[in-house]
């Protein structure tokens, strides 16, 4: 009976597809959470440099 299990091959599929969505998701916050930082430097930066220009 558990080599029987061991052989069936029927949610295999779905499972690939899983983990292929969940590292595709992993990559999308990664490179979101990269850009946020990134964008949130440039506007403190653009802030501080308005905010001179303007004294």
């Amino acid at each position: 009976m558990f080599l029987n299990f061991l052989k069936d091959e029927r949610g295999s599929t779905a499972i690939e597809y899983g983990l292929i969505a969940a590292l595709i998701a992993v990559g999308v916050i990664a490179g979101m959470t990269a850009t946020g930082t990134s964008l949130n430097e440039l506007y403190d930066t653009n802030n501080g440099e308005i905010g001179a220009a303007l004294d």
